[in-house]
């Protein structure tokens, strides 16, 4: 077994049950989800989601909404303000562009305002079962500091996770990578002592990059 697939291995062992943490009942309920989840944690977005959808559980009622109005539900999330613009924004898209349907199709989301790469791989993976991986700042730093990847952008290492990750994994290797930065690997003092990890991970360790670059 190869580096890269004793990690995936190890972290699949370490985390069976990871799944996507935000609540969520169709593919609209998780777009808005992920929109609201940008710069702001899984716990306060599933607060105050559910009075949310109970308002406006579809992009037509999403319409009835006033600005201010969807501002005062969501207003405990950091940068409401632009959210529930792109919010009703995506919702008039899809309305007018798909019948009110969640595209299921890459380019369809991310012509959505507010929709950049990484909400459409959560949708792509989490509500229609689609290969696709989301590099959020957990996968960011996780996959660089175990060497799954060796890239310093998201794009760069969404790409290289893509080669390095067996396709049927892409969507649970996402999920490993985001649990073990939430509960082992922090940004600012990783639990190295507690990781199983540790004599695998180029940080830590100070292994070489494949092109003979130390890591930082």
């Amino acid at each position: 077994m190869d580096r890269h697939a004793l990690i995936l291995a190890t972290l699949a062992d370490m985390y069976p049950d990871a799944r996507c943490a935000l609540n969520f009942r169709n593919p609209f309920e998780l777009l808005i989800a992920t929109m609201l989840a940008a710069q702001a944690t899984d716990k306060s977005v599933n607060r105050v989601t559910p009075a949310l959808f109970a308002k406006a559980p579809t992009p037509e009622a999403m319409l009835l909404l006033t600005q201010e109005e969807l501002e005062d539900l969501i207003k405990s999330i950091g940068l409401y303000r632009n959210k529930a613009r792109n919010i009703l924004a995506a919702c008039r898209t899809l309305v007018e562009k798909h019948g009110g349907q969640i595209p299921s199709y890459r380019e369809g989301l991310e012509e959505l305002p507010g929709v950049g790469r990484k909400t459409a791989n959560v949708v792509l993976a989490e509500a229609f079962q689609e290969p696709a991986i989301a590099v959020d700042t957990h996968v960011f730093r996780v996959s660089n500091r175990l060497g799954l990847a060796q890239a310093k952008d998201v794009v760069k290492t969404e790409q290289e996770l893509m080669n390095n990750i067996p396709r049927n994994l892409w969507a649970k290797a996402h999920h490993w990578l985001i649990f073990h930065g939430r509960q082992v690997c922090h940004a600012r003092k990783p639990a190295c002592a507690d990781c199983r990890l540790a004599e695998r991970c180029r940080e830590h360790t100070g292994l070489k990059l494949e092109t003979g670059e130390e890591t930082e």
